[in-house]
């Protein structure tokens, strides 16, 4: 009889073959990392104030610790708003939101980062909105409840609906060439998007996968949408 401990594949080498003891030991973490753990934004600004009305005396005061870029720490959120106004990229972002789907959060939380024109929620009109780390507060969220009420509000503001959704006639995103006033459509997580949004939209690309899954997470999809488009159109 053939010796089965012979005929082992052996562990992988520079790979634990048993996990680490339960409760075991961990090495303790610097005082730098610790301290960049907890500390989150700026602290009191210090005296004498600027004198410039986008300042907001009770975040100088008190320290700013909202997740937002260095340049407009301090500043009033209308302030914030004004200034991302002046620049917005004419890119919009519809989502299907028949699920109470999480994933838009994230998808507003990116949004913003793109600085877009607008998101769109179609479906339900409540969404969670702790994914988007309240970025909402500084861009503009538009509700409709159907896909004709989008339809009709993209054709007033002559925006395109692309659809992202890996579907039979969809065309390769890296050989895409978007619409500078694009509107990237997403379906609900699972999903998709339905025949009925389908229908409206302009054009479909799908993002070339080389794994087994046969979709990838909204969120992550329309991050690399966004930055897709932004390639193509948004200033350097």
């Amino acid at each position: 009889m053939a010796d089965d401990s012979a005929s082992a594949a052996p562990p992988h080498q520079g790979v634990p073959s048993e996990p680490p003891t339960a409760g075991a030991e961990r090495p303790p973490l610097d005082e730098d990392t610790m301290a960049r753990a907890v500390e989150h934004g700026v602290g009191p600004h210090p005296q004498p104030w600027p004198d410039d009305p986008r300042l907001d005396p009770e975040l100088l005061a008190g320290g700013d610790r909202r997740n937002v870029v260095d340049r407009y720490r301090y500043w009033r959120l209308e302030a914030i708003v004004a200034d991302l106004d002046a620049t917005r990229l004419p890119l919009r972002i519809a989502i299907q939101n028949w699920e109470h789907d999480f994933n838009i959060g994230s998808i507003v939380r990116t949004a913003n980062a793109f600085n877009v024109t607008g998101v769109h929620v179609v479906g339900r009109r409540r969404w969670n909105r702790r994914g988007a780390m309240v970025t909402d507060r500084y861009l503009q969220v538009h509700h409709h409840p159907d896909v004709a009420d989008l339809a009709g509000f993209l054709a007033a503001h002559g925006s395109v609906p692309v659809g992202v959704d890996n579907l039979p006639g969809a065309v390769p995103l890296e050989t895409a060439e978007l619409p500078e006033h694009a509107c990237l459509v997403f379906g609900s997580e699972g999903p998709g998007l339905t025949d009925e949004m389908v229908e409206v939209c302009d054009r479909l690309v799908a993002i070339t996968q080389y794994g087994s899954t046969r979709s990838i997470n909204a969120g992550a999809a329309a991050a690399i949408a966004m930055y897709h488009w932004a390639l193509r159109w948004a200033p350097r």
